[in-house]
């Protein structure tokens, strides 16, 4: 929990610090939890695969059940025509209703409509009184969580050398910027490893390590792929635009 003063400059940037403290909160709880019962299993669900915010439930490891993380999906629907909305016009009506944001799960969107997750114990109050978004009225209806279409990405495939697995190295490569200017990100806060706040430059990736970069989105080291004769590291990445 070093580094926790950075991801809370890096969440206050964008007007969302208390949100910050909160996972903080959640997350030294869950380091505790798993320290005193190791015999604990640690489920994650968002709603669908890929999800960004998701739920933590702790599992007994003979529990043999499905475990109800309690979220909703809605589908949310206007006429396009009238105007184009956007994420933050979804998510700043919502917001108006006057629920908290750890009731809201990712939100999905698409063309004349979106998809949005929610809290079971609100999902019947949105369908009831989210009704207008900017002054164009929508229409909001339960569906089943496996009809959620996956968000539509744009993936640039990155595959290079690097002289180790160290942090600045592989993810200058993969968002092309300096290794300098890396280093300054990493420094700020502006990088996270795992949905955690990177520990530094020199801190060492592995394949399957999702890395983010604020204002540059994120990418996953998709593959190891072998040492050529001069000792450097190949590897395969997966950035998503």
């Amino acid at each position: 929990m070093a580094d926790t003063s950075k991801l809370i400059r890096y969440f206050e940037a964008s007007g969302s610090g208390e949100e910050a403290r909160r996972m903080l909160a959640g997350l030294v709880i869950a380091d505790a939890i798993k320290a005193a019962y190791p015999e604990l299993l640690v489920q994650s669900y968002g709603g669908y695969e890929g999800a960004e915010r998701i739920r933590i439930a702790f599992v007994d490891s003979h529990f043999q059940g499905t475990v109800d993380m309690g979220i909703i999906s809605l589908k949310v629907s206007w006429d396009p025509r009238f105007r184009l909305l956007n994420h933050r016009d979804v998510l700043g009506s919502l917001m108006g209703l006057g629920i908290d944001r750890s009731k809201f799960g990712d939100i999905i969107m698409g063309q004349g409509g979106a998809q949005i997750l929610v809290d079971s114990a609100v999902a019947d109050f949105v369908v009831q009184n989210f009704t207008k978004i900017a002054m164009v009225a929508v229409s909001v209806t339960p569906m089943e969580l496996d009809e959620i279409a996956p968000k539509e990405e744009k993936i640039k495939e990155v595959r290079t050398t690097v002289a180790s697995l160290r942090l600045d190295a592989v993810a200058s490569s993969g968002f092309s910027v300096s290794r300098t200017k890396l280093v300054s990100a990493v420094n700020a806060g502006l990088l996270q490893v795992n949905w955690q706040p990177a520990k530094g430059p020199s801190q060492e990736v592995k394949e399957g390590d999702i890395i983010s970069m604020r204002g540059r989105g994120r990418m996953k080291v998709e593959a190891i792929t072998g040492t050529s004769r001069k000792g450097r590291i190949g590897v395969y990445l997966k950035r998503f635009m």
